[in-house]
């Protein structure tokens, strides 16, 4: 049988999609890269992944799994022909613990939909990325996403007990579980933030967390961009960690304020929402301290919430910064780095340079509090040579991150965007120990090759040393 009969006889013609046009929506995700899919199929069961990874399989063909296309380093995309795994199907929300305070999740359920699920218990998920409204928790999964709140709560591996993973072999595992910390290796770490490098993910059990009794958010206005990052570094400082401290520049302000209306105010160069959350007694002396600290940094002005009304509709504001984009031009890039509190002045003047050079509108919304940069360049794909330049600055931006002291990610993942620049910051050791660790999983490189490690990263000979290394 040809590779689409066995498919469609395992799930039927309308869970196999392979009309061109069909099959072109799931060529790319997010970011700004396309490939072409051969396949896509719609599963339901986890049975049924493991048949599809099977007859993939047989066919010579890799498998590239895919949530809802929210990512943005090309972390789904085929890089020739593939056999696309769609998991949002497999969205039920099972086995809601209360007491253990944890649930079974499809990869597919909607983040979002997770936490207005378990509302009623007086719980939530933490990992709230700003595409919270349409992102999965398998997505969430696969890069390990923060979002607004990982200052305080953590990534995803954090909120994670365990994953269901179906393996190259066509097996299902389960890797973690409902002991906070089991005995023996951590292989729960290793496949989150893996990138559908190792496996395709069917189930997770995630630790849910207590809705905080009391929470109180404020609207921080600067003049200047080095006044609102002193802060930031001010408040950590003093030992306040606030359940989330964002930072939009003047530029995402503006945008913002035509979009939403949330009543921020566009003639500040920089704008700081923090939200802090605890005790009510807590939350109003810790409030105090942070608009202090802000006064004391050349705050420009100082707003606390009124209401829970006012305080959601700012943070629907700072949610909704990449789609009011749309109004300073069709397309967008939107990057990913990581650096130090205190280099986030130096930086972010480096950025800003570097979209000066390329002549592009870089516009800054980033996760203030652990230093999670987002710089954003708007521009027109119609634009002759366009692509080069932002391609260009991308890279630049990522260079003086690292040397900052910095990271390549702290959200988005490695894709196929910083898959090149791996070696700014890992060795060829580094490499070869991570190419192995893939190996163990996946020998044949069945899922998602050609992401995450660059070409060549796979360097030593088993039971030799690397060239330099001590004997």
């Amino acid at each position: 049988m040809t590779l689409t009969a066995e498919l469609v006889d395992l799930l039927g013609t309308a869970r196999v999609l392979d009309h061109p046009l069909r099959r072109h929506v799931y060529g790319k995700d997010g970011g700004v890269t396309r490939g072409d899919v051969e396949l896509v199929c719609l599963p339901d069961t986890t049975s049924e992944v493991v048949e599809i990874v099977r007859i993939a399989r047989r066919h010579g063909l890799p498998v590239i799994p895919r949530g809802a296309g929210t990512g943005l380093a090309g972390g789904a995309v085929p890089l020739g022909p593939a056999v696309m795994i769609v998991l949002t199907r497999m969205d039920r929300i099972e086995d809601v613990d209360v007491e253990s305070k944890t649930a079974w999740v499809g990869p597919g359920v909607i983040n979002l939909e997770l936490s207005q699920h378990t509302h009623r218990h007086g719980l939530h998920y933490a990992p709230d990325p700003s595409s919270q409204s349409t992102c999965t928790v398998g997505g969430n999964v696969a890069t390990n996403a923060g979002g607004l709140h990982c200052l305080a709560e953590g990534t995803t591996v954090a909120h994670v007990l365990a994953v269901e993973m179906v393996t190259a072999d066509g097996e299902v595992v389960t890797l973690g579980g409902e002991a906070p910390d089991p005995i023996g290796l951590d292989l729960r770490a290793v496949a989150v933030g893996s990138e559908g490098t190792l496996g395709v993910v069917t189930r997770v059990l995630v630790r849910l967390t207590e809705n905080a009794p009391a929470s109180q958010t404020l609207l921080l206005a600067f003049d200047d961009i080095e006044n609102a990052a002193a802060t930031v570094s001010a408040i950590i400082s003093e030992g306040i960690v606030p359940g989330a401290l964002e930072m939009m520049d003047r530029v995402t302000v503006e945008a913002v304020e035509n979009y939403v209306h949330a009543g921020f105010p566009t003639e500040a160069a920089a704008v700081l929402l923090a939200e802090i959350v605890g005790t009510s007694a807590g939350v109003a002396a810790e409030a105090n301290r942070v608009a202090s600290i802000a006064r004391a940094n050349g705050a420009i002005d100082v707003e606390i919430a009124s209401s829970p009304a006012q305080a959601a509709l700012w943070w629907k504001g700072r949610k909704s910064a990449f789609g009011a984009v749309a109004q300073a031009a069709p397309d967008y890039y939107l990057h990913d780095t990581v650096v130090p509190r205190t280099k986030l002045v130096e930086v972010l003047r480096a950025v800003y340079a570097i979209g000066r050079k390329y002549d592009l509108l870089m516009m800054n919304v980033f996760h203030a509090g652990d230093g999670n940069l987002h710089p954003l360049m708007a521009y027109d794909s119609a634009q002759p040579g366009v692509l080069d330049r932002v391609h260009a600055a991308a890279e630049e931006i990522v260079r003086a991150s690292i040397a900052a002291g910095g990271a390549l990610s702290g959200e988005h993942g490695i894709g196929i965007e910083k898959r090149d620049l791996m070696g700014l910051t890992f060795g060829p050791v580094d490499l070869d120990a991570q190419a192995r660790l893939r190996e163990a999983f996946d020998p044949e490189q069945v899922f998602n090759p050609g992401k995450v490690l660059p070409e060549g990263s796979r360097c030593f000979d088993y039971g030799r040393p690397p060239v330099g290394a001590e004997a």
